[in-house]
């Protein structure tokens, strides 16, 4: 008997291969599905069945591009937003067994109205749930989103109440394997962890800990996440059944005469860090660092743009192209190699951005320009925690469809936590022709460490 975890970057989703003797499942595949067959191969087994936990917002599922490798068939729940396609339905209480190994399909709504757990047995020990597979219901150190049914909101964070009473009522000992670990825009305070048990959750989960069913809906119906518009087009998706990856997802390598042709129709995306792009980069170009794409290519990009990457090396723009596809991004032409001899030797125009450190910032504040203003790009719970007087805020994300709201003469100074979301932001912002923007590098984080003062917002 076996369970093997696949993780993907930057999404922090976590998928699994389960299964004992000759027979497999795989739980929640991604886009990119060929390693569950080899994974499989290599464990002499053959996939039998695909199992989702539900309708995933933030990923293109694999489940029937697998089910079309391997013949498998796909076991989603009851209750979707429409017809998926692809799959059949179970319920509560059906059964699926892999040698002595037995799956059964818990119904857990409240992320979503087709949520599923699974648990599974070992049927030579003992009659206790071995483990579940909670996918976005039960998180380490934190439980699912309910924010996708807002004229509902009380009802789903109290299916999410019940649903999480029935896993736990599992049994202490039962190992808990999620579908997302830290980082996933799935949840707020997930542990950087990707395993844990149901006991151990119970004792720690602060969201477990709350015992009464209104205060626990009161929380959750307060919290606040952020959907960005590729949410819409990964449910069509997950619905219809997107097509394979591309067998070669390495750009293919652009010199500068067709990158000159191409970079006419197409948006250009620097992959590259935070730093490089400070320093130089292409003039119309959107800062989306490799570990970033899955948290914003989804604001900025639409599902249709044709796309020229900026990487320093094939590998990176490799995985930046991976980490696109799994979002649904296809479309790229080619990478310019960033060490180019006409890129780096200065043949091409290239701007940089000034970065500014906290000590700058409380200059133009004690200064008061009139035609300054700091622009805090941070999430709303970050801001509700306290921001630097008279700071602006609008969230990184909603730049595009929030960005008549700055004066576009004006000088901006754009900050985050860090300075990684005030550069992307940045980047928007010039590409949307502002002309006298700067970042404020380290941010937040260096404003608290040298103690200036942080105000409650408004």
């Amino acid at each position: 008997m076996f369970v093997e975890s696949i993780k993907s970057p930057g999404l922090a989703q976590i998928s699994y291969l389960i299964g004992d003797g000759s027979e497999a499942a795989v739980i929640d595949p991604r886009r990119d599905c060929e390693i569950y067959a080899k994974i499989a191969r290599e464990k002499g087994c053959r996939i039998t069945h695909i199992f989702e936990t539900h309708r995933n917002e933030d990923l293109i599922s694999g489940a029937p591009i697998l089910s079309d490798i391997t013949g498998a068939p796909v076991h989603h729940g009851p209750n979707p937003a429409d017809e998926v396609v692809y799959a059949d339905t179970v319920r509560e209480g059906d059964s699926f067994s892999f040698g002595q190994m037995r799956v059964v399909v818990l119904e857990t709504p409240g992320h979503t109205d087709d949520s599923l757990s699974f648990a599974i047995y070992d049927d030579n020990f003992g009659d206790e749930a071995v483990g579940v597979f909670t996918g976005d219901a039960l998180f380490v150190g934190d439980v699912g989103r309910t924010d996708f049914y807002p004229d509902r909101a009380e009802e789903v964070a109290g299916n999410l109440y019940d649903s999480l009473k029935k896993i736990t009522g599992l049994g202490d000992q039962a190992i808990v394997y999620p579908a997302h670990g830290a980082g996933s825009v799935c949840g707020d305070n997930m542990a950087d962890r990707d395993f844990s048990t149901i006991g151990y959750e119970r004792r720690n989960n602060p969201m477990l800990g709350i015992e009464k069913r209104d205060e626990f809906v009161k929380r959750k119906v307060n919290e606040h996440h952020y959907q960005p518009p590729y949410f819409r087009v990964m449910e069509r998706l997950n619905l219809e059944g997107a097509a394979p990856v591309a067998s070669v997802v390495t750009p293919r390598v652009l010199d500068m005469q067709a990158f000159e042709e191409l970079s006419r129709k197409a948006t250009l995306v620097d992959v590259r860090g935070i730093a490089p792009f400070l320093g130089a980069h292409i003039p119309g170009s959107l800062a989306l660092p490799v570990d970033m794409i899955t948290a914003f290519a989804g604001w900025f990009l639409d599902e249709n743009d044709e796309l020229i990457l900026v990487a320093d090396s094939a590998a990176q723009a490799e995985e930046a192209a991976r980490n696109l596809a799994r979002i649904g991004y296809d479309c790229i032409l080619g990478y310019l190699d960033a060490a180019m001899p006409g890129w780096a030797a200065g043949a091409r125009p290239f701007e940089r951005v000034q970065v500014i450190d906290a000590d700058d910032v409380q200059k133009r504040i004690d200064k008061g320009e009139d035609n300054w203003a700091l622009l805090d790009v941070r999430g709303k719970g970050e801001v509700e925690q306290g921001i630097i007087k008279g700071a602006e805020t609008i969230y990184a994300g909603k730049l595009p469809q929030e960005m008549d709201k700055l004066a576009r003469d004006r000088h901006y100074t754009v900050m985050c936590a860090s300075g990684a979301r005030a550069t992307v932001a940045a980047s928007v912002l010039l590409r949307a022709g502002f002309q006298n923007v700067d970042v404020f590098l380290g941010s937040m984080g260096a404003w608290r460490s040298a103690g200036h003062e942080v105000v409650a917002p408004g």
